[in-house]
């Protein structure tokens, strides 16, 4: 591999992780945990998405993850942005990102947030509530109002229907009268079925729904031409996510024809999840006995936890995944293998004796706990962790809790 400009490094053909932390001969002296991102599996699912939705333009929710190296490449590639906040759009506008390319989709939003918004003319924005639709009327009349509505996925990673979104036929209705009466803009409408779908029929309820706000709208004398799907795309599963593709294009074909009508949607984890690998080592061990004196139960502790990067255990609902063999000090290679969201080592020559194992990461309080009961080989202090799909909801939300260092990060790209 050969170095870069900007911090990223160049490989040829395939990524290897193993190749990484060998090349990276401190690793056994830092105490930080250390990401891993392939810049390049975030275009190829750029170019995944282009392939399977071609009509619909990505608005990458840039809430995900704000790495600026990220938001930067998927700007080079055309995607658009759904921003949340003044920050976001600060970012997203610094790379020299056209404003009819963002959305800024909270439908609650501080003033100030609003005021930086119409100074850099960010028009398109959610509401879902009269009073979000009085408060654009007094601080920026000039915005096109996106209706957001309420049509949730049966089975969501993360619902968001009890923050988010009006209901479908008698509030967004409303709205919609309470803005001609105010002479504002309503130019389309948006839903969200929720971070993780795993429902393929909850777009086709939604998209039915949002035709018939359409409607109304045209009946008004809007002019629709806005349809925002949101997100739900999963990140690690691309079979899924080809078959929610096919139902998304043909319910947009049946009731969405008109190529008049711009589609966006609001993926983030399906860009980010896969192209981060988190690397932790194993900073201390602990052995618990019972009232024989037999060994019952190995604990282990990571220099990364639920308040860093393990974060999306909590408030992503994510069962975290390994599939790396990374372990230092050892003559003898190991091959991992999945068991409940943990690396499972395996000699590759025998198979090595198993221990009831819990994980922890490094801060004092007990609800840092990563996995527990699990079967793993008796690990050593020093042994590395590789654990994959950590790209989603990890980095922008992860804190020094306790004085721990954040994991750096090294970025990587395909020649």
């Amino acid at each position: 591999m050969s170095s870069g400009v900007k911090q990223i490094q160049y490989y040829e053909h395939k990524l290897n992780i193993r190749r990484v932390i060998e090349e990276q001969s401190n690793l056994r002296n830092v105490d930080a945990a250390l990401n891993i991102c392939d810049l390049s599996s975030v275009e190829r699912k750029y170019n995944l998405w282009v392939k399977h939705l071609p009509r619909i333009t990505p608005y990458y929710a840039v809430k995900c993850n704000d790495d600026p190296i990220i938001v930067k490449v998927l700007a080079e590639l055309g995607a658009g942005f759904d921003c949340a906040s003044k920050n976001e759009l600060k970012l997203v506008l610094g790379l020299d990102v056209a404003p009819e390319r963002i959305i800024f989709a909270n439908p609650c939003r501080p003033v100030s947030h609003l005021e930086y918004a119409q100074q850099h003319r960010v028009a398109n924005g959610t509401v879902d509530n009269e009073f979000e639709v009085y408060k654009l009327h007094k601080h920026y009349p000039q915005s096109n109002l996106i209706v957001r509505f309420k049509s949730e996925a049966k089975e969501a990673q993360c619902p968001l229907g009890d923050k988010f979104g009006c209901d479908a036929d008698a509030d967004a209705t409303a709205l919609m009268l309470l803005a001609k009466a105010l002479e504002m803009n309503v130019t389309g409408t948006s839903f969200h079925v929720g971070s993780g779908c795993s429902e393929l029929e909850a777009y086709d309820r939604a998209i039915k729904k949002a035709k018939n706000i359409f409607k109304f709208g045209e009946l008004l004398g809007f002019d629709m031409n806005l349809l925002d799907i949101g997100g739900g795309f999963p990140g690690s599963d691309d079979d899924k996510f080809q078959k929610i593709a096919d139902s998304v294009n043909s319910s947009v074909q049946r009731h969405f024809p008109d190529d008049r009508v711009q589609i966006i949607a609001e993926p983030g984890r399906f860009f980010v999840a896969a192209a981060y690998t988190l690397v932790c080592k194993i900073h201390a061990r602990r052995e618990v006995r019972n009232e024989a004196g037999k060994l019952d139960t190995i604990m282990y502790y990571l220099n990364d936890g639920v308040y860093g990067s393990f974060n999306c255990i909590l408030y992503d609902h994510q069962v975290v995944t390994a599939e790396h063999y990374l372990v230092a000090n050892r003559r003898t290679p190991a091959h991992s293998m999945l068991n409940f969201g943990l690396i499972y080592l395996q000699d590759e020559a025998e198979a090595l004796p198993e221990f009831k194992s819990v994980i922890w990461g490094p801060s004092c309080d007990a609800l840092d706990k990563i996995s527990e009961d699990l079967r793993l080989p008796n690990l050593n202090r020093g042994d590395l962790l590789g654990f994959s799909n950590m790209g989603a909801y990890t980095v922008p939300i992860a804190s020094p809790f306790n004085g721990f260092e954040l994991p750096r990060t090294l970025y990587f790209r395909a020649m």
